[in-house]
């Protein structure tokens, strides 16, 4: 089997493996803030929170910063690793 042949193979099985849950699941898919907010209510009905949010996006505007977010983590963490592979191997060759 060639190199080419099984990165299609490990491609095709990423694309199933995140498409398949998302076609066959009927849930919603909601926070972990959202969640919270659900249980306190129904633990403590007479909670008030603290203070509220002074400024609450658009849910587009939400994933899309989140998305920014990971993005951004991910790249520092492949410049670094990146980095250190790239002076460990140019001291072994020197």
């Amino acid at each position: 089997m060639t190199t080419t042949t099984k990165n299609i193979l490990l491609l095709t099985g990423v694309i199933l493996l995140a498409a398949i849950p998302l076609l066959f699941v009927n849930g919603e898919f909601g926070g972990a803030d959202g969640a919270a907010e659900e249980m306190i209510k129904e633990l403590h009905p007479a909670y008030e929170p603290w203070f509220s949010s002074l400024l609450e996006p658009p849910p587009e505007t939400e994933s899309m910063l989140f998305a920014l977010q990971a993005a951004l983590g991910a790249g520092f963490i492949g410049y670094t690793i990146g980095l250190f592979k790239g002076r460990a191997s140019k001291s072994k060759s020197q």
